[in-house]
Formats: C-alpha cells, sequence, structure tokens
C-alpha cells in the first residue's frame, strides 16, 4: 500500500469514530486503524504533531479498551511519545505491560523509575526486554522482586556489570533458580563465579568451573582435587583467564608448570598459554618470549625452549606443533576455535611417534570433543 493510499484510508469518519464512536468497540477498531497509519508512513513535522495529538487523545480515553488500542498499535513503533509511553506504563496491567515490555520510547531512566517505583508485574515485565543496560540491570538486582531479577540474568542480552551480580547474590543467595540462571550466562566475572563456588553443587558445580574463569588458585585448587567430584581442565581455563600472566604465575607456584601442560596447551591452539608460559618459566616478559616463539629463523624458538628449562627430548615435537599452529594460521579458513582446535590435533597427532599415554588420552578426548562440537555448528 502506498503512502498515499495509507493516508487517503484515514478519513475524518475515523477521527470522528475515536472522539465520538457510540460504542467502545467501535472507537478501539478507530484507534488501532488510526495507529497503523501513523506508524507505517512516512510523516512531515506537521503531520507528526497532528498525531501525537491524536494518539493523546486516545491515552486520555476513559475506554480501557481504546487505550489498550494505543499500546498495542504502538507497542514497538518510535512514533509513540515519551510522554505517553509513560502515561501508558502507569495503567492497568493489559494494557502496561506491552508498552513496558517493547516500547523504545521508554528510557532507560524510565525504565529504572519503573523498577523501584511499581508493582511486580511490571519489575517483570522490564526485565522480560531485549535487550537491557547495565543501569536498569543495576536497579533490577537492587529492588526488584526474585521472579524479575531470574528472568533478568537468564537473558545474556541484560548486561549486568560485577556490582549488579554481586547486589543479586547477596539478596537472593539461597534462591537456587537465581544462582542457575546466574551459572549459565554466558559470562560472568571472576569475583561472581568465587562466590559461586561455594554456593552450587553437582551439574550446576560442574558447568561453573568448566565454563567460567575461575581465580587461580581456586582454579589450581580444584584441578589438583581440592574438592570432590571437581574435573577441571587446567588448559581450558587458562583460555578463559583475562589475567593469564597471573594464572601461570600461580601455576608455577604451585608446582602446576609443567611441560606436559604446554605441550597440551599447544597441541590445543592455545598459543597465548604457552608464550606466557614459557616466559615465567624463563623469567622474561611475555613481549620478549613472543619474539623468540615465533622466530621464523631456526634459533629462537630453540633459544626459549632452552630458557624454559623444557627436556631436550621434546624439542621436536614442540618444534613441529609450533609449525602446524603457524601453517593452520597462514592458510585461514579456521576462524572458529573449535575448528582451529580440531585442525592443530589432527595434524599434531599425525606427526607425534611417542605421545605419553596421559597426554595420548587427553588429546584424543579432545579431539572426540571437537568432532563433536564442529558437527553440533554445522547442524545449526
Amino acid at each position: 500500500m502506498s503512502i498515499v493510499t495509507m493516508r487517503a484510508s484515514l478519513t475524518d469518519t475515523d477521527i470522528r469514530t475515536l472522539i465520538k464512536g457510540p460504542t467502545e468497540d467501535a472507537r478501539a477498531l478507530a484507534a488501532h486503524k488510526i495507529c497503523r497509519c501513523i506508524d507505517e508512513i512516512e510523516l512531515s513535522a506537521e503531520e507528526r504533531a497532528h498525531a501525537e495529538q491524536i494518539i493523546g487523545i486516545m491515552a486520555q480515553d476513559a475506554a480501557v479498551l481504546v487505550r489498550r488500542a494505543l499500546a498495542v498499535a504502538l507497542k514497538n513503533s518510535p512514533k509513540l511519545p515519551r510522554e505517553i509511553a509513560n502515561k501508558l506504563a502507569r495503567d492497568v496491567e493489559t494494557i502496561s505491560l506491552p508498552v513496558i515490555m517493547n516500547s523504545p520510547a521508554l528510557t532507560d531512566v524510565d525504565l529504572v523509575e519503573i523498577v523501584r517505583s511499581c508493582p511486580p508485574s511490571k519489575q517483570v515485565a522490564v526485565a522480560s526486554r531485549e535487550a537491557l543496560s547495565v543501569e536498569v540491570t543495576g536497579a533490577i538486582a537492587s529492588y526488584a522482586v526474585p521472579e524479575a531479577v531470574e528472568r533478568a540474568i537468564a537473558n545474556d542480552n541484560a548486561i549486568f556489570d560485577e556490582q549488579g551480580l554481586s547486589t543479586a547474590l547477596d539478596r537472593f543467595a539461597g534462591l537456587s533458580s537465581i544462582t542457575e540462571a546466574m551459572v549459565y550466562r554466558d559470562v560472568l566475572p571472576v569475583s561472581v563465579t568465587e562466590k559461586l563456588v561455594a554456593m552450587v553443587s553437582g551439574e550446576l558445580f560442574d558447568h561453573l568451573v568448566n565454563n567460567h574463569e575461575l581465580p587461580p588458585q581456586i582454579a589450581i585448587d580444584l584441578a589438583m582435587g581440592a574438592r570432590e567430584r571437581a574435573t577441571i581442565d587446567i588448559v581450558e581455563q587458562a583460555a578463559r583467564q583475562s589475567d593469564l600472566g597471573r594464572f601461570v604465575q600461580q601455576l608455577n607456584l604451585n608446582g602446576r608448570l609443567s611441560p606436559s601442560l604446554l605441550m597440551r596447551g599447544l597441541c590445543l591452539g592455545h598459543m597465548d598459554f604457552v608464550e606466557y608460559a614459557m616466559a615465567e618459566l624463563a623469567g622474561m616478559p611475555h613481549q620478549r618470549m613472543w619474539l623468540l616463539v615465533h622466530d621464523s629463523g631456526p634459533l629462537g624458538l630453540k633459544a626459549a625452549f632452552d630458557r624454559a628449562g623444557l627436556p631436550p627430548r621434546l624439542f621436536h615435537s614442540f618444534r613441529a606443533a609450533v609449525d602446524v599452529y603457524h601453517s593452520i594460521d597462514r592458510e585461514g579458513g579456521a576462524n572458529d576455535r573449535i575448528t582451529f582446535r580440531k585442525r592443530m590435533l589432527e595434524r599434531t597427532l599425525t606427526l607425534f611417534q611417542s605421545v605419553p599415554k596421559d597426554d595420548l588420552d587427553y588429546l584424543l578426548e579432545k579431539l572426540d570433543a571437537s568432532g563433536l562440537q564442529s558437527g553440533r555448528a554445522a547442524a545449526i
């Protein structure tokens, strides 16, 4: 339908019906038709001002049906004035909830005020929005009912900062639904993960320690069996660390920075971890170690290997794995981590003649896991 046709379809009769219609149903039907036209056509500044006057008339109508027609028709529209959106957000639930959940006219300031001053159903509506800012999630964590807090935490498009998540935990530490939703978020601050480790058990505990960055000492303690049922993988945990230098330093202090661990990390393509680990063992800055490891000549890697004090018998395998890493990197086509790791594992395992049984079992297990993950990604 063209703009001209849509404008022509909105007649004076529609406006009169909206204002003086004999029944609520008739006025609601006229309101819906007018709102659809306002939303769909391009308006000049003068036409937009006129449209906002008409919307204001609808928002003041005594009939719930008319106000609901307005709310439903313009819940997603940027043409709904902010003042009217806030008015509708304070209306009865059948009118307010669609607007609160969807309207782009409501600002973060408006949403925070709704969370602070409105009843639970409207707090849940705010938490159900497609995306939420840190300011809004902070208000939800501080003032909202448990259902709203859980709804927001379960949405990875709702951005929480460390304080917001900590506040939610402090308020609802004993509520399993909230701790579970938090464990399954894509990303958690280390301090929040540390709190959750002591609060959850079973499958939640396993997911937490194997999918989120842990404080270095906790990760090392878990890997050493300090807590029952812990099945943490130090190499995978290293890949999640935001402060890798500190993590490998703690590994070294705890006697966990072994040649086997470095080879496992290298075969999985976790080159950053290998660089930081070798720098720690060699007592040199990471940047200098990076230059040696990635030196295209024959001497750089050997010098790095010797400075790190790694066993000479491993150098041939180590050299081969580094070369595989560089060749895959040059080839491209392995942009996602799963594919890159699968290629690293496949190629390095074909090069090594004598891999210790524990390392071989570990790498074969990772190869199987990478194959399964690649299959899932292809299916999607």
